[in-house]
């Protein structure tokens, strides 16, 4: 089972700024305004070798101007309910405000692991502020400055010490794939899995969001032996009322860090969207299989080759540079090539396991390495003399090992990617590339 980290606090105490230093990128927007961040940003952290997903939340606020207030607060919200650890984040340099007392009585209440983490500690005489953080009832308070980075190894080593162990019941056998079925909602994610296992196993309606949680369903017929992992579940809540999108994308997450293939549903009728962009997003950086199935597309009119050949096109590129997936197009509810999507999953489960012998991964690319060197850097040439293929690796991984490996620029990478491609299949899964010191 994946692992989920929060970070809550009221607004401007710099969460988006340690975001952006514990997952080592820009992604989140920073500014000194209150407020700025609205919409959720999910990342992955890797520290000691263990990894595990992030997500910035909106400044908890109430009784504002922001005609935002009352969703960003119910994302939060769900962000507490989901995540496995809760960085709490407050100020140092303002001391404890009447929105950190409401959003520690929240969090004392979710009965969930919670650091509190002192932000701006190297501002004038914050550090000195840092006691009065006792008093929100959460434990000793992790003095950082998000800004400079001081202090986040610490917070880090602390996450991953209080992160939860993953339940044995949770985890279904390693030997067996795992394919999640993942998608915006209301693209037919359920329907698709029901028509799979033939019988009603869930809850399927025009309501978006009616599936909640993620749930394994052993999958042995025809030949196929796999798990099924839909995004979402069924959760029985008397009223409905949170932020659908926002909740499918937070628990796909867990869906599709355990799974070794997903199988990514795009609703025909609507066409690409920006959240179709974002899951995308999420299978990329946690380095999946994927199969691309266009769903209802008995309800498209012109349902053409040429139509198919534009629809591809646009998804290729929208999801550019990573191109080389299967794209099918499919009805749930007609049941048209969905044994199909089956077959292709399956394939991509096995070329995500391919192993090249090194012998004829020497003979093939070192020829086309010399047909095609890598471009001279200031004068200096890189050699490259030896490649070989890890047989650990979660996908497929190559190393080159060379003379000059920090010259060999991401041009040439995908050069080499391309090459490995064309000679053998690796249609639907990622490929990573190391270069190496010889």
């Amino acid at each position: 089972m994946s692992r989920l980290v929060a970070i809550v606090g009221r607004p401007n105490v710099g969460k988006s700024t340690l975001f952006n230093r514990l997952t080592q990128t820009r992604s989140a927007i920073v500014d000194d305004t209150a407020g700025t961040t609205r919409d959720r940003q999910y990342g992955k952290v890797d520290w000691q070798g263990q990894e595990f997903s992030i997500v910035d939340t909106g400044g908890w606020v109430v009784n504002s101007d922001d005609i935002f207030e009352e969703e960003i607060n119910k994302q939060v919200e769900i962000a507490i309910q989901e995540a496995d650890v809760i960085l709490f984040v407050v100020d140092a340099s303002t001391g404890v405000t009447d929105l950190d007392d409401k959003v520690a009585a929240i969090l004392r209440r979710s009965k969930k692991p919670v650091i509190l983490v002192a932000n701006k500690d190297d501002k004038g005489d914050a550090r000195f502020n840092v006691p009065e953080f006792y008093s929100l009832g959460l434990g000793d308070p992790v003095s950082i400055s998000s800004a400079s980075g001081s202090g986040t190894g610490d917070l880090l080593d602390i996450v991953v010490a209080d992160m939860p162990e993953p339940k044995e019941d949770d985890v279904p056998e390693d030997d067996i794939a795992k394919f999640a079925i993942v998608g915006r909602p209301n693209a037919g994610k359920s329907s698709l899995i029901n028509a799979f296992l033939g019988e009603e196993r869930h809850i399927v309606t025009d309501i978006a969001g009616t599936t909640r949680d993620s749930i394994y369903h052993r999958y042995n017929k025809f030949g196929f032996d796999f798990y099924l992992v839909d995004t979402a579940g069924i959760r029985k809540k008397q009223k409905v009322d949170e932020d659908i999108e926002y909740y499918s994308v937070i628990r796909s997450i867990r869906a599709i860090e355990a799974s070794d293939v997903c199988i990514l549903m795009i609703d025909a009728t609507r066409g690409i969207e920006a959240q179709d962009g974002n899951i995308f997003s999420l299978i990329q950086r946690n380095k999946k299989g994927l199969v691309v199935c266009v769903n209802k597309w008995d309800l498209i009119e012109d349902r053409s080759l040429e139509t198919q050949k534009r629809y591809e096109a646009a998804i290729r590129a929208k999801f550019a540079p990573f191109t080389d997936f299967p794209i099918l197009f499919t009805s749930a509810l007609t049941k048209e090539r969905i044994y199909k999507v089956l077959e292709t999953a399956t394939a991509v489960y096995e070329n995500r396991r391919r192993i090249i012998p090194t012998s004829q991964l020497n003979t093939y690319m070192l020829e086309q390495i010399a047909i095609t060197p890598p471009p001279s850097n200031k004068g200096k040439f890189v050699k490259i003399k030896y490649v070989t293929m890890l047989k650990d690796s979660v996908i497929p991984t190559f190393v080159f090992f060379c003379n000059l490996p920090q010259w060999v620029k991401e041009p040439y990478r995908r050069f080499l990617e391309n090459k490995i491609r064309e000679k053998w299949d690796f249609h639907g899964t990622p490929i990573q590339i190391f270069m190496r010191d010889k």
